[in-house]
């Protein structure tokens, strides 16, 4: 594949998809410093089950695990557009279970040393996996040695239930001293009425709801942002439509170290990897989910950069590695060399 070529950059722009800063500052070699500055593990005192600590620069970078159950998949989650059996074939292919797979929920805990930001919520009591399986959140924010109030922002990549569930708990807010910053085109999708049209049974509806007992009652709080956004000095918004319409991922950097928090643009680490073309059940706009993946794939393969896969195996960090036609995930453990 080719290099990042201001061609490349024109065509993804015009897509509607901002890179970050350092993918624009270079046009024909992608920036290197991921390969120097690698981010380092950090091993807890005591080791804690459902948390994985990084340093990253001058920022904390903690990976929480809001659940753990293996569900059946990953078609039709990865490959609602394909024979069922393909998909299985894949799996196979890799090593991997035919039918059944454990899916990462993981928010990202960043602290800045000005402030404690919170990427999503997981579950909560609301979310696409049920207590006590999932809904870990408040736990792990206390196993990583803070509690809900010491929370000072709250971003939210999109609003399914999986990532705003963990907003409230028994009707009050989890992190009462927190701000919140949402996509400015994810809420108004969600907020608007037509929403509630969604047939009762499917995912738009069911966040829909939450959305609306959730997150609105936060209105007052709430910082609306779009793409090429500053969030809080190191972390910025990218788009990355298609998941769900104002569906963001977000370009986290200290001291030359880079992460991308990148939502919901993976299901699967094998699946949606290895066929970014192939159809997500829960992407709202299939299309554009499809574009999105490539777009975003290809970034963060060009640039080594860490990503943050909410639904990739815990602790949901990695790199992405081209690989024939599509790519591969690469556990943070396992980063790879060029």
């Amino acid at each position: 594949m080719t290099e990042l070529t201001r061609r490349h950059l024109a065509a993804t722009l015009v897509a509607g998809l901002a890179l970050p800063r350092s993918a624009l500052a270079g046009t024909s070699t992608p920036n290197l410093a991921p390969n120097i500055l690698a981010p380092q593990v950090l091993a807890p005192n005591v080791p804690v089950d459902g948390l994985q600590p990084i340093r990253l620069g001058t920022f904390t970078v903690t990976a929480l695990r809001d659940a753990d159950a293996v569900i059946d998949g990953p078609w039709p989650i990865v490959g609602e557009d394909r024979p069922r059996a393909e998909v299985e074939a894949l799996m196979r292919e890799n090593h991997r279970p035919a039918d059944r797979f454990r899916p990462g929920f993981t928010p990202i805990l960043v602290r800045t040393g000005r402030e404690t930001v919170l990427f999503d919520t997981g579950n909560g009591a609301v979310g696409f996996i049920p207590r006590p399986a999932g809904g870990q959140l408040a736990q792990r924010v206390r196993q990583a040695g803070l509690s809900p109030e010491d929370i000072d922002l709250v971003v939210l990549t999109h609003c399914h239930t999986d990532h705003i569930g963990g907003l409230l708990e028994d009707g009050r807010p989890l992190f009462p001293n927190a701000r919140y910053v949402v996509g400015e085109r994810e809420f108004a999708f969600w907020t608007d009425d037509d929403r509630l049209a969604a047939a009762p049974e499917g995912n738009a509806y069911r966040s829909a709801r939450v959305f609306r007992s959730h997150l609105l009652p936060l209105a007052d709080r709430i910082r609306l942002v779009s793409p090429g956004q500053t969030v809080v000095p190191g972390i910025d918004a990218v788009a990355a439509f298609g998941h769900t319409p104002g569906h963001l991922a977000f370009h986290v950097e200290s001291a030359g170290q880079r992460l991308l928090v990148w939502g919901d643009c993976a299901h699967h680490e094998v699946a949606s990897l290895a066929r970014p073309d192939w159809h997500a059940l829960f992407d709202m706009d299939k299309a554009a989910g499809a574009a999105t993946r490539r777009t975003i794939y290809d970034m963060a393969a060009t640039d080594r950069v860490l990503v943050a896969g909410y639904h990739t195996d815990f602790p949901s960090l990695g790199y992405v590695v081209r690989d024939g036609l599509g790519y591969r995930w690469s556990p943070m453990s396992e980063r790879p060399r060029r």
